[in-house]
């Protein structure tokens, strides 16, 4: 299991390395597994404390204090969805702060799938995710049985997915495949070449390939969802238990005089006092928020999350054919896991040296948009439209949908727009998802890459052997028989 280590020693370590120098810390281990932290000192168990574009709730033209329970950094589908989680599961205020607006980050600019298809049963996210299937198809229903419309108020559809193959050997993954999501509980079949242009006429994938066929798979509207949940959200701002902070960026803690706890956030305009926690939920920017926090400490906190760049291509009103279902390329899982240095077969070079990776995505929104994908690259915290990208994404779906090929970008110059998202990367490809140690009111949430909408909720069942140790969003339990915590849920939407 790849692991993130914290260790004492002065000088900064590299990307690879979480460091805590505190002479009086024990050393710590901080593997970032799908369950959260397994926190370890000293080879004993670490025990975890009891305790688009709208206004914000709260707006001031001068500097003022507040004070709540929680306060989180990062208004993105996972900070919005752990401020849910307190206000309908507890009696605690919560206050979400973020440098710019709700969904500006890698949530808004994604395609929305909330897909099975391209994941791998047994693997370290396999539980978070599925759980998180299961409670969105829930909270759909939960949307329907309150009298709306899911495809209205979260762009909510169940449109199935297909992972797509176009060699023999593709098709051979694939069938193996589909026999493993059978077996871990999900409605899944093999498609032939001659079957699977009966779902997508216009689709090619040559007489040797096929399809893994997800008839339950769902993809909503970020945007919405987003705007659904701030709304729900919003309804405890009466009460006094919920503010909302935007424009406003977090410029440091505040840490307690009497001990080392963190008791809260200055930010460019409001100083935010927290008598419970501080999450950062901050996405990519977690790890240098994080540094830029703890700079005048004499901690030293690493979280090595790396911005990668994608870009989505969207074509308004799209006419010239019709997708009733979700696609993906297999490419798609090989770019998803690609280490910095690592080559695939639909990996380009651009500009200094840098590998482009580009895997064919295709679905079709709740407006009728053709909405194709993806690129995957590392350029920093940089979200300029490249057109080379738009470019190899539009010859790399041609390949896929040969009727693109007779259709000149060019010709979409007025109904084109590009979505850039910066997905939250981490080195082992596991989302960091815990307190930090040493400082146990302040916790991470981030990591998730592009799998922010299908990770956002996670839980499992748990065994009676198990002790309860404490809850934020984060339900830790200490498993005597494995000696490690497990997190059994990150947050519920309802």
């Amino acid at each position: 299991m790849a692991s993130v280590t914290l260790r004492i020693q002065s000088p900064p370590l590299n990307n690879d390395v979480v460091s805590l120098p505190r002479n009086h810390f024990p050393i710590v281990t901080f593997k970032t597994t799908f369950f959260g932290s397994s926190l370890t000192a000293n080879g004993k168990p670490l025990s975890l404390p009891k305790t688009f574009r709208t206004q914000p709730v709260i707006t001031s033209s001068s500097s003022s204090t507040h004070t709540f329970d929680v306060v989180i950094i990062g208004a993105g589908i996972i900070g919005l969805t752990i401020a849910r989680q307190f206000l309908i599961g507890s009696d605690l205020s919560v206050a979400v702060v973020d440098k710019d607006v709700p969904c500006s980050g890698a949530t808004g600019a994604g395609q929305g799938y909330l897909w099975m298809v391209h994941k791998e049963p047994e693997s370290d996210t396999w539980d978070l995710t599925m759980r998180s299937y299961q409670l969105w198809q829930m909270f759909a229903e939960k949307v329907r049985a309150q009298g709306l419309d899911p495809l209205q108020e979260l762009g909510w559809k169940r449109t199935g997915s297909l992972l797509v193959g176009r060699t023999a050997k593709e098709a051979a993954t694939l069938k193996k495949k589909v026999k493993r999501l059978s077996e871990a509980g999900l409605r899944a079949e093999y498609l032939t070449s001659d079957a699977l242009r009966l779902k997508e006429p216009e689709l090619e994938v040559g007489k040797d390939g096929g399809a893994a066929f997800l008839p339950d798979d769902c993809q909503l509207d970020a945007q919405r969802a987003v705007a659904f949940i701030q709304k729900a959200n919003r309804h405890f701002s009466t009460k006094g238990r919920y503010a909302e902070f935007f424009h406003d960026p977090v410029t440091g803690l505040l840490r307690s005089d009497s001990s080392s706890e963190v008791e809260g956030v200055r930010t460019f305009k409001n100083t935010l006092y927290s008598k419970k926690a501080v999450i950062v939920a901050a996405g990519c920017w977690s790890g240098s928020l994080v540094h830029d926090l703890f700079r005048e400490s004499d901690i030293l906190l690493n979280v090595p999350v790396k911005p990668r760049k994608g870009h989505l291509v969207v074509l308004e009103n799209f006419s010239s054919f019709r997708l009733d279902h979700g696609l993906m390329e297999m490419g798609y899982v090989d770019h998803l896991h690609d280490a910095l240095d690592r080559k695939s077969s639909h990996s380009v070079k651009v500009e200094e040296g840098q590998t482009l990776s580009v895997s064919m995505t295709a679905t079709m929104d709740t407006m009728g948009n053709l909405v194709l994908g993806s690129s995957r690259q590392f350029t920093g915290y940089s979200t300029k439209v490249d057109e080379s990208i738009i470019n190899h994404i539009w010859k790399r779906a041609g390949e896929f949908f040969p009727k693109l090929k007779e259709l000149p970008l060019e010709d979409f110059t007025l109904d084109r727009k590009v979505r850039i998202g910066l997905r939250p990367y981490m080195p082992d490809g596991k989302p960091v998802i815990g307190p930090v140690p040493g400082l146990m009111n302040v916790i991470i949430a981030t990591g998730h890459e592009g799998g922010g909408l299908s990770m956002v909720i996670s839980a499992s069942p748990f065994s009676t052997e198990e002790k309860w140790l404490g809850v934020f969003p984060f339900l830790f339990f200490f498993s005597p028989s494995k000696n490690k915590f497990r997190l059994l849920s990150l947050t519920i939407l309802f």
